[in-house]
């Protein structure tokens, strides 16, 4: 049984929601929000598989909702469902923590087919979303990513894993423990890392990591 937490501030649009997701016998939903400061608190009490999150709505919005439960409660994974398309919202939804991004005006085979998918720890997009992704990732962000890839290659084995690590937000000490050594050990690889790669700051080298692809793959 996939447990959910539904959150948008319109009863009506949530009523509507809930119908469709009940159909599935495999899916309850556990508990209603109105806001996203309430999701988040429903979230940490009742621990939910997915959490179900408008964008748009009082107090905390589903953006920063997600982001705060990715930090707070990482075992539930984040859906967006929204009538907004935008790509900044798409990609603010997904470095946010977002394993999905689903518009309401989408089929409600689609909404059922995004929750198992999310819920199994896949990712899924809508289809107007995912041909928005696609189109941005054949331009522009595909040449950076093979620019990011030439950059990193110099770099030795365990200099790509420690950007890996830290591209995914790990702390120095947090990279240490990952890697069972001692905390000065990852600082003098950051800093070797830091000048290799011409880059001022790990935010800098943060972004390089993902556009390279490293982040999620952090092997030797």
């Amino acid at each position: 049984m996939i447990r959910v937490l539904l959150a948008d501030d319109e009863t009506m649009i949530r009523a509507g929601v809930r119908a469709i997701l009940s159909a599935d016998p495999g899916i309850d939903v556990v508990a209603e929000a109105g806001d996203g400061r309430e999701a988040v608190d429903l979230a940490l009490a009742h621990h939910p598989d997915v959490a179900l999150l408008d964008i748009r709505m009082p107090r905390m919005d589903g953006l920063t909702a997600a982001d705060e439960l990715r930090r707070a409660a990482p075992a539930t994974a984040v859906a967006i469902l929204t009538t907004f398309g935008e790509d900044d919202y798409i990609a603010r939804a997904l470095s946010g923590g977002a394993s999905g991004f689903l518009l309401k005006s989408g089929d409600p085979h689609e909404l059922i087919a995004g929750v198992r998918a999310v819920a199994a720890g896949a990712a899924f997009l809508s289809p107007k979303v995912a041909h928005r992704v696609i189109t941005e990732l054949s331009g522009g962000r595909m040449a950076a990513g093979a620019a990011a890839r030439r950059r990193t290659a110099g770099l030795t084995p365990r200099e790509r894993q420690v950007l890996a690590l830290l591209g995914a937000g790990l702390s120095n000490a947090e990279i240490a423990d990952r890697l069972h050594v001692v905390e000065g050990t990852v600082k003098a690889y950051v800093s070797a890392i830091l000048t290799r790669l011409d880059v001022r700051n790990r935010v800098q080298a943060a972004v390089l990591a993902h556009e390279a692809g490293l982040v999620g793959d952090p092997a030797p």
